[in-house]
């Protein structure tokens, strides 16, 4: 047996060292050095992957068709990752306990019809999963559900079924004979995703991994375990409300700005086609404050609505809260309006919210933020038929923002009859073609007047 020896490991960036030191020369974080117990790798082939030889060529002899993609059956997933799954690909999903990792990964799993899947779980029984299947109410034959944690154990199954994709939940849980420390811990995440990477590239068939996060909603284990995979999704959103949001956090075979949105129910997630509808909230009476944005998430139009609540402060200092916007960026809304408008708000209690539970940072939102201000200010309701979409300056002037065809048609579709949009974002637009009414404006003080 290969003698152990100790090695510190830097949990933040993977970084090694003899000793124990307090901060990391790597990445300089202080107090990051774990202490792990590992052994010389054997002479055996690490992880019963088979190797390839390979040798150089030119660039010139190398075919540059695109690779046909993997359909996930879900039309969200295949936006996230750019148009479907690439063979050969490693993917992280990371999220917080509970937000439905897993339920999302099975229910893919079992929708692929034709391809043959194999599901390896270390935290679930056979059992257990096949609850979730019931309740999701998907029945797939080419589904393989298998319990092992042991990654040589995982090589050999996967020789015998010979699976088109491969689901691990979660990477946390394995662990090779290759290092003496437990699963989990730096060294075993660090060698486990090492291995299924190399067979991934080896064997062109595409590994989903699920991995857990940290109290602070980092992924958990060193940082090198993201810059293996090629593309990690990022799933999140309140439990307290259905929707979850996945996004794309890094992608080589695609954009990193796209997200796709679901809805948790009874049987599963509920993919949400349109959005902009359930974002929208259905109000009997229309209030103060309200104002509708037309944001964009990569190419994707959205219409959400933001809310806004001025107050008189009572203790002095004035509050200022925010809830899935920037509150820096907000404070600067507020200092632009009180500068290049009039309005005081230096003794005002000011809260703003993006309504289902969105984190937005489209800067085309300010000028829908801006007007939720100044209605809950004068206490003057916007009309319910009209959106913005608009970036504010310092100077106070409404800057140009990308996609106006899209928000513009995302409207229209929506039954608004009026778009306020920075003059500038309409030149060579062609807005014959559209029946909804285009506001132009060039400085915020038109918005004072269009509210007021």
């Amino acid at each position: 047996m290969a003698k152990s020896k100790t090695i510190y490991f830097c949990r933040n960036c993977g970084h090694q060292s003899g000793k124990w030191i307090g901060k990391c020369p790597a990445c300089g974080e202080w107090n990051t050095f774990e202490e792990e117990v590992i052994s010389k790798p054997s002479a055996k082939d690490a992880g019963n992957i088979d190797k390839i030889i390979t040798i150089p060529v030119a660039v010139q002899d190398v075919t540059s068709d695109t690779e046909k993609r993997i359909d996930t059956k879900s039309i969200e997933l295949n936006r996230v990752l750019g148009g479907g799954l690439v063979k050969g690909s490693v993917v992280l999903f990371g999220g917080e306990p509970g937000i439905g990792k897993s339920t999302l990964l099975l229910q893919v799993a079992l929708n692929i019809v034709g391809k043959k899947i194999l599901y390896i779980s270390g935290e679930e029984s056979h059992q257990q999963i096949k609850m979730r299947a019931d309740r999701i109410g998907i029945n797939n034959d080419q589904c393989y559900l298998l319990n092992e944690t042991f990654t040589d154990n995982i090589f050999n199954h996967a020789k015998e079924v010979t699976p088109d994709i491969i689901v691990i939940d979660s990477i946390q849980t394995l662990y090779t004979d290759l290092i003496d420390s437990s699963p989990g811990s730096i060294s075993q995440i660090r060698e486990t995703a090492s291995q299924l990477q190399r067979y991934a590239k080896s064997t062109n068939i595409p590994v989903l991994l699920i991995g857990h996060i940290t109290k602070d909603g980092q992924l958990a284990g060193p940082k090198v375990l993201e810059h293996m995979v090629d593309t990690v999704l990022q799933f999140e959103g309140d439990r307290h409300y259905g929707f979850r949001i996945l996004r794309s956090v890094k992608n080589r075979f695609g954009s990193t700005s796209e997200l796709g949105i679901y809805e948790m129910q009874s049987n599963g997630l509920r993919e949400v086609t349109n959005p902009s509808e359930i974002l929208l909230s259905q109000r009997d009476e229309i209030a103060s404050g309200v104002a509708i944005a037309a944001m964009v998430e990569g190419q994707r139009p959205l219409l959400i609505e933001t809310q806004a609540l001025i107050g008189t402060a009572a203790y002095g200092t004035p509050q200022r809260s925010s809830t899935g916007f920037d509150l820096r960026r907000l404070n600067m809304m507020l200092a632009v309006i009180e500068k290049r408008s009039g309005f005081k708000l230096s003794t005002k209690d000011v809260f703003l919210n993006i309504a289902g539970g969105l984190k937005v940072d489209d800067p085309a939102i300010d000028i829908a933020v801006v007007a939720a201000i100044i209605s809950s200010l004068e206490d003057v309701a916007i009309p319910a038929n009209i959106c913005f979409a608009g970036e504010i300056g310092l100077s106070g002037e409404i800057r140009a923002v990308s996609h106006v065809e899209n928000r513009i048609s995302e409207a229209e579709k929506l039954g608004f009859e009026k778009i306020v949009l920075s003059k500038y974002s309409l030149k060579n637009i062609n807005l014959k073609r559209f029946t909804i009414e285009v506001i132009p404006v060039s400085k915020i003080m038109d918005v004072v007047d269009l509210l007021l």
